[in-house]
């Protein structure tokens, strides 16, 4: 992965610290129908808005984040036989609102006088952006990416592409048709590719270990290609290439 290296990109969103704890689980607990996990080994990174960060440098593009202070953390605690997931702990799951001065500072692709070539919004709903914010970032820049938790409304129409996965879908289609949103979705559906103005992009079948953090990297590739190339098909086409390589390890990677 090369050649993205004269690309900047603003990410701003919710970010949180991913744990992944390993061991092992061989029997349940005789007070109770829950599982006795004797802990082997931890692995800790950025996680939401920090994993888009991060993949879109792996990839070889310039980035800078802007996200909230305080720390969230997603604690998972998994079978490290099976890769099967027992228990996931969140801590401190809402955060504060972005400063509307630094709101103000994102407008014509450009943050403290640093431009940029496109703009993703990862937002996963802990309230470090509101809808207004959303539509804020929409209506002052272009090449605005939209990766959100929230049920899509008005506030999302200036978005340029807007990416959620099937599961998403199905909770916020009753509004997607009432806006003419369809257009600018694409609909991820895991193993079976993803969608985008009722074509299906099949992906290639791998042995999946672990989604989390798949759809960070997606965004992460999409990105990346459109500046590149402003082709929107191919840049799902890359995405779904980063995105394939990263199930295929053990929880949140990097492409």
């Amino acid at each position: 992965m090369n050649n993205y290296s004269n690309y900047k990109i603003l990410v701003i969103g919710d970010s949180c610290t991913d744990v992944f704890t390993y061991g092992n689980n061989f029997r349940l607990a005789p007070e109770g129908p829950a599982p006795v996990f004797n802990p082997v080994y931890t692995k800790t990174n950025g996680g939401m808005a920090l994993n888009v960060d991060a993949n879109i440098k792996a990839i070889g593009a310039n980035v800078m984040l802007i996200t909230q202070k305080e720390e969230i953390c997603k604690t998972r605690y998994v079978d490290e036989r099976t890769n099967s997931l027992l228990l996931r702990v969140d801590t401190n799951d809402k955060v504060s609102r972005i400063k509307q001065d630094l709101l103000d500072q994102i407008k014509l692709n450009k943050y403290n006088d640093i431009s940029f070539d496109a703009i993703v919004v990862s937002d996963y709903c802990k309230g470090f952006l509101t809808e207004e914010d959303i539509e804020n970032i929409a209506e002052n820049n272009q090449a605005v990416f939209l990766d959100t938790k929230k049920v899509l409304g008005n506030w999302c129409k200036k978005c340029d592409f807007i990416k959620i996965n099937h599961f998403e879908f199905d909770r916020t289609k009753h509004t997607i048709g009432k806006l003419d949103l369809y257009n600018n979705l694409i609909i991820t559906h895991a193993h079976k590719g993803c969608e985008f103005q009722n074509k299906i992009y099949p992906v290639e079948q791998v042995t999946i270990k672990d989604m989390s953090g798949a759809g960070d990297t997606f965004i992460s590739g999409l990105v990346c290609e459109y500046v590149k190339t402003y082709d929107i098909v191919k840049s799902i086409l890359f995405a779904q290439q980063c995105a394939t390589k990263v199930v295929q390890k053990k929880g949140v990677c990097t492409v």
